[in-house]
């Protein structure tokens, strides 16, 4: 008897992932008000708990909108980060919200830290009970979606390799064709019965997007099937495909190297880095000066070091950083990165640079508009007029501003690249972000890096 799967992705399921979140956040709201353990047990809930609550649970959604949908092709790991980043991230706002309108008094810090880890709890719970039942529904045949696959290429060999390691998808693998077998396949499929389980839920077409004739001949023998259809080109096609597409005098246009800030992303970076960095600037600020008195009592020169580094679409900016090694003059243009026990490094630098405190000043660079929170690290000139000859598209990282944290640094690439490969490791994850640019991601970074981006063995 053929069961058919239950659609997760359907409006409906979406509004009851939505409605349950928003329950957890009311209920865990509630109930740490109502905690015996807390201060507020006595007293009736004020107003103001009721709108930050009221604002958490309308923001969530927001930044958890590409999560409410079907989990199928979700690895429960990557659910439950995004799940958790959005979460942590819905707070950081609430926070920041707070601190500057300085309401942040008003609410009871046991309150808040209980209401924000018990919510965090029921939200990963809730994936989790969700994710176990799937599993238990395809042991008894449910929830599953049989697929076939149009092409034996690279492509389709990539794809049955990655459904292969992804059993969790359930996702069915009933057949792998060449286009022309297609027509008889489902001409044979079609006399075995006359209900749905004869037709596959899904078709791939794992072609490349030049083989026209393929294409053309695998749409019509679909012509009469109610599958999902998608196009699984070739991995250098998919790589133009995610750079997005404009609109230019009315010509759609495959953008190949055009900037992501734009629209709604270019006001969301720069609300984001206008509040993290004064945020941060004001709760650092006796420590850069701690650090500054210490530079000038251990060491002659300056306490800043100012260098000229290519920003936003290769435009030239200052950079600045805590000076942490003595002063010095290199020949020329040169400039030779630092080493390990590199001898121009001062004791106090050798620490300011295994800590990233050196990096402080350049919350500076974000307010004055020349930097972001998180983008590619700025490479030195001289390194950019090297290495763009020899790492291909070196140069699209300039098409976002530099950033104090990145994608690489929190994956390990961070530090002296003395390698080829390693510059080559460091430009494929700064693309990787410029071509994956969203909220969740940014503040991914955000908090990747306050646990664990700060000490590293390659700082030095």
């Amino acid at each position: 008897m053929y069961r058919p799967p239950i659609r997760l992705s359907s409006p409906a399921i979406r509004h009851v992932s939505v409605t349950i979140d928003a329950l957890i956040i009311w209920g865990c709201g509630l109930l740490a008000y109502l905690s015996p353990y807390g201060e507020l047990a006595q007293q009736p809930v004020a107003p103001a708990y009721k709108l930050i609550v009221l604002v958490a649970s309308l923001l969530l959604p927001v930044l958890l909108s590409s999560l409410h949908q079907s989990w199928r092709v979700n690895d429960l790991g990557v659910l439950l980060r995004s799940v958790a980043l959005a979460w942590l991230g819905t707070l950081l706002m609430i926070l920041v919200v707070l601190f500057f309108s300085k309401l942040s008094a008003e609410f009871s810090r046991l309150w808040f830290i209980t209401w924000g880890s018990s919510v965090l709890a029921g939200l990963l719970l809730q994936r989790l009970v969700v994710y176990a039942s799937l599993r238990w529904l395809r042991t008894r045949g449910y929830n599953y979606k049989t697929l076939v696959l149009v092409g034996k290429g690279a492509s389709s060999e990539h794809v049955q390799h990655a459904l292969a390691q992804s059993a969790w998808s359930g996702l069915r693998l009933t057949a792998s064709l060449e286009p022309a077998e297609l027509a008889p396949w489902m001409a044979e499929q079609a006399k075995l019965g006359k209900d749905a389980s004869t037709s596959p839920d899904e078709v791939w077409l794992c072609l490349p997007l030049s083989d026209e004739e393929g294409i053309k001949v695998s749409l019509d023998a679909l012509r009469f099937s109610t599958a999902n259809i998608r196009l699984a080109p070739d991995l250098f096609a998919l790589k133009l495909i995610n750079h997005g597409i404009s609109e230019v005098v009315g010509i759609p246009m495959l953008d190949l190297s055009a900037s992501p800030i734009t629209g709604a992303m270019r006001v969301f970076k720069a609300v984001q880095d206008y509040l993290v960095a004064s945020l941060i600037l004001v709760l650092i600020s006796p420590l850069m000066l701690a650090i500054a008195l210490a530079i000038k009592l251990t060491s002659p020169g300056p306490v800043l070091y100012k260098q000229c580094r290519d920003g936003w679409n290769g435009k030239r900016i200052l950079v600045y950083k805590f000076r942490s090694m003595v002063v010095h003059q290199e020949s020329g243009a040169q400039v030779t990165q630092a080493q390990k026990n590199d001898s121009r490094i001062t004791p106090l630098g050798a620490f300011l640079r295994r800590t990233s405190l050196d990096e402080l000043p350049q919350f500076i660079n974000v307010l004055q508009g020349r930097m972001s929170v998180v983008g590619p690290r700025p490479h030195a000139v001289v390194h950019n007029d090297h290495y763009k000859e020899l790492v291909p598209r070196y140069m699209l990282r300039h098409k976002v501003k530099p950033g104090i944290t990145g994608w690489a640094q929190i994956n390990g690439f961070r530090g002296e690249t003395d390698t080829l490969e390693k510059m080559e490791k460091r430009v494929e994850y700064d693309l990787y972000y410029i071509e994956n640019l969203s909220m969740w991601l940014d503040l991914k970074i955000i908090f990747t890096t306050l646990f664990k981006g700060f000490l590293h063995k390659n700082a030095y």
